[in-house]
């Protein structure tokens, strides 16, 4: 066997290790609150804080098997990325062993970050996007968006119709579609099975929201990391690929025309409701917070659930996930446009070899190049057919390029001479 053939085994070697100390870290399932939780906090008028209980986790075989994969690590490009995932592995499983304590925090801002951390700029933060967002939202609230009459659709329809969309992208490959009476988000998918929750109201664009969201991103990622034969890790969904992941996710709303201001508003009150969180908010903070902002128990319930689980619920420790969406949405369009700048179209494709993080892509170019990362089985549509996506980047990068404040000025002083009474 020759030196290059060497390097390939192991370097596969290693992949699939790292693999099997990713199987253990199911976090968010380690992280779900029963539903009695939910009932005994109502039982107490919202007036207590929810009596948490988790299970225990023991990091020792992760940590083992991390051990095992750097021990045969050298110094090239390629090893320091297997470094960093074993890196996010590592924290993945002393978060999990520390659930309902101060090093949980820890752990969790080390995987997925704070709001108050800066986007690639160093100035822009996700706090600031957010509140950016909310800021504009509201403005909006005179104008008349014609929006049809508000309606509940049950799961059973948004499943229906989540399983023809499967069928149509994935074939026999296709995951079931399930609904489930408990869950800890509206939907969550795996390449084997997706799984609705039972009691969530959707509106009339959640189910393409789901479809473009889970189908054609999480489960095509999914399917494609299965598929590839010497990077077993590229199926493996760990926190280290989360930023990536939730941001092709909720770009593919956007790009979809899926995606709507209520959806743009749940996301950004998350992060807001987060760094109260850390600023020492407890879960009945939120819970009010999230209470005047929808005016629904239940769900400021669940929204302030997403926040606490696995954290302190006295505050000063939440779990941060739930900031990465439009953090992720953000460098993943800046990337993209970035494509489109630098004429590097064929980039695009390699996002969804499996399961990644943007920052990955020149080493996974290289592996594709030494044939051990093989090309996307599934894309989703608006790559598979790219023109619209090709053309929008286009546009978009020539916009970036012009001096905004100058512009924005001009119609600054005509806005001004227009009355605010228009719908």
């Amino acid at each position: 066997m020759n030196r290059i053939e060497v390097e390939k085994e192991r370097i596969t070697k290693i992949s699939s290790i790292l693999y099997s100390a990713s199987q253990p870290i199911r976090i968010l399932s380690h992280l779900e609150w029963h539903r009695d939780i939910k009932h005994q906090f109502f039982k107490d008028q919202a007036k207590e804080l929810p009596k948490v209980n988790y299970s225990s986790f023991d990091a020792g075989k992760t940590l083992a098997l991390v051990n095992d994969a750097r021990a045969l690590m050298s110094s090239s490009d390629i090893d320091k990325w297997l470094h960093r995932i074993s890196t996010k592995l590592e924290f993945g499983a002393l978060m999990m062993a520390s659930v309902g304590t101060a090093d949980f925090y820890k752990y969790s801002e080390r995987l997925y970050g704070k709001p108050t951390n800066p986007f690639t700029d160093d100035k822009s933060t996700p706090l600031e996007l957010a509140k950016t967002f909310d800021r504009q939202i509201s403005s909006y609230s005179t104008y008349d968006f014609g929006t049809p009459p508000p309606m509940c659709y049950l799961a059973s329809d948004i499943a229906s119709q989540m399983q023809a969309a499967v069928v149509k992208m994935f074939g026999d490959e296709a995951p079931k579609v399930e609904i489930v009476d408990e869950l800890s988000a509206n939907a969550l998918a795996n390449p084997k099975l997706i799984r609705i929750r039972r009691t969530a109201c959707f509106t009339d664009l959640d189910a393409q929201q789901l479809i473009n969201h889970e189908a054609h991103i999480h489960v095509a990622t999914s399917i494609n990391g299965l598929n590839q034969q010497h990077l077993k890790i590229l199926a493996a969904g760990h926190p280290g690929t989360t930023k990536t992941q939730e941001g092709l996710a909720v770009f593919s709303e956007y790009i979809t025309n899926s995606i709507d201001l209520d959806r743009l508003r749940r996301l950004a009150d998350r992060i807001i409701a987060i760094q109260m969180s850390i600023e020492g908010a407890d879960f009945l903070d939120v819970y009010h917070y999230f209470l005047g902002r929808i005016g629904n128990e239940s769900q400021a319930y669940e929204n302030s659930r997403r926040v606490f689980r696995g954290g302190m619920l006295t505050g000063g420790a939440p779990f941060t996930k739930d900031g990465v969406y439009l953090e992720g949405l953000i460098r993943v369009h800046n990337f993209l446009k970035a494509i489109a700048v630098n004429g590097r179209a064929d980039c695009l494709k390699l996002l969804f070899c499996g399961k990644l993080d943007i920052e990955d892509i020149p080493v996974l170019y290289k592996l594709e190049e030494i044939g051990l990362c093989q090309p996307p089985k599934y894309l989703p549509p608006w790559v598979k057919d790219a023109r619209y996506l090709l053309a929008y980047l286009t546009c978009s990068g020539f916009l970036n390029s012009m001096d905004m404040p100058k512009i924005y000025s001009h119609y600054d002083q005509l806005l001004d001479n227009i009355p605010k009474t228009l719908k």
